[in-house]
């Protein structure tokens, strides 16, 4: 099996690229500059007709969809145990919060990032409001789900549920109330981006966290 990773620093390809790093499989990666445009580039909209990062090449297939790309690769290395296998107990707890990252949260911090570009600019504060307020709202659902001193948000046991969680959180570092001022979700994050896995993507995406 072969992979390609069409990435952006920083933006929504970051949970694939580290949960690359983290399989330790050999990929190729290809930095897209979207100040520059390239995702609008007649190569990349055949790769992704939609313009955005990131898209995965796996054996020369372009597939995209960061939650969706995360949980497949789980999938094809189950070895990595980054996933709960099929009749597992927890497997429903992983996709549930899978789920609730993608739609709730993902697609919130979207508004919130991109409310005058995406919508009317005269709307954009309406729509950070509401954003803000369901973002917050999340952070808080899973400061309870830590307040028992698990390691990670399923338990003892990394999952690609973390790294899409951490990457979400790190986005609100400019927000009135960011992630990390949450109790137990401030520990949980610096954790996480302690791992020589998060460390190493930083570098090879020239990030400073």
């Amino acid at each position: 099996m072969s992979y390609v990773l069409f990435y952006a620093p920083g933006a929504a390809s970051l949970v694939v690229h580290w949960m690359l790093v983290e399989l330790g499989v050999a990929f190729g990666a290809e930095r897209v500059n979207l100040k520059a445009g390239d995702q609008h580039s007649p190569a990349f909209l055949q790769l992704n007709p939609a313009g955005r990062v990131p898209v995965l090449l796996v054996d020369d297939q372009a597939f995209t969809e960061s939650a969706a790309l995360v949980m497949w690769l789980a999938e094809r290395h189950p070895q990595a145990q980054l996933a709960p296998a099929v009749g597992d107990d927890r497997r429903g707890r992983w996709l549930e919060t899978m789920i609730y990252l993608t739609n709730t949260v993902s697609s919130a911090m979207r508004d919130w990032l991109y409310a005058e570009r995406d919508g009317e600019p005269a709307d954009a504060d309406a729509v950070r409001r509401l954003a803000r307020r369901r973002i917050e709202s999340a952070w808080e659902r899973l400061n309870v789900m830590l307040a028992d001193g698990r390691m990670h948000l399923l338990g003892e046991e990394m999952t690609t549920a973390d790294l899409l969680a951490v990457m979400l959180m790190l986005w609100s570092r400019n927000m009135p109330r960011p992630a990390t001022t949450w109790e137990n979700v401030g520990p949980y994050v610096k954790r996480m981006c302690s791992r020589p896995g998060f460390i190493e993507v930083c570098r090879r995406e020239g990030l400073t966290k």
